[in-house]
């Protein structure tokens, strides 16, 4: 029960949902993230360092910048309520400007934004 009510607990602020979102189209960079949300560095990674102690995000370090992608879920309630939230965030307006945002980010990015050019198109497919 801890378990879940922890997971359940790092989806209560919007930022944080808005991240899920976004994540939900692949793995990205620490900057794709702020691009997207017009947020600081700070504050995106404190997001995510948050997303990630509670199970719902995972990091990979590129040379400076760390990657993000969706965590496999861990139990059945968190493949539930991410299969939920994957259905119904999309339609939401703010995830909509936030989806536009980072393709126009993404389109602009170049290879050596982030950690090289493993990381260049990142997202291509959204």
């Amino acid at each position: 029960m801890n378990d879940i009510a922890k997971r359940l607990k790092a989806l209560s602020d919007p930022t944080r949902l808005r991240i899920v979102q976004l994540l939900g189209h692949g793995e990205l960079c620490v900057c794709d993230v702020m691009a997207a949300l017009t947020l600081p560095q700070s504050r995106v990674s404190r997001h995510l360092a948050y997303l990630d102690n509670s199970g719902w995000v995972t990091g990979v370090r590129r040379g400076k910048w760390v990657s993000y992608r969706l965590a496999e879920p861990a139990d059945p309630v968190q493949a539930r309520v991410l299969a939920a939230l994957r259905e119904t965030l999309p339609g939401l307006p703010m995830a909509r400007e936030d989806h536009a945002r980072l393709c126009a980010h993404l389109k602009t990015k170049t290879a050596a934004a982030c950690a090289g050019p493993d990381t260049a198109k990142q997202g291509d497919g959204i």
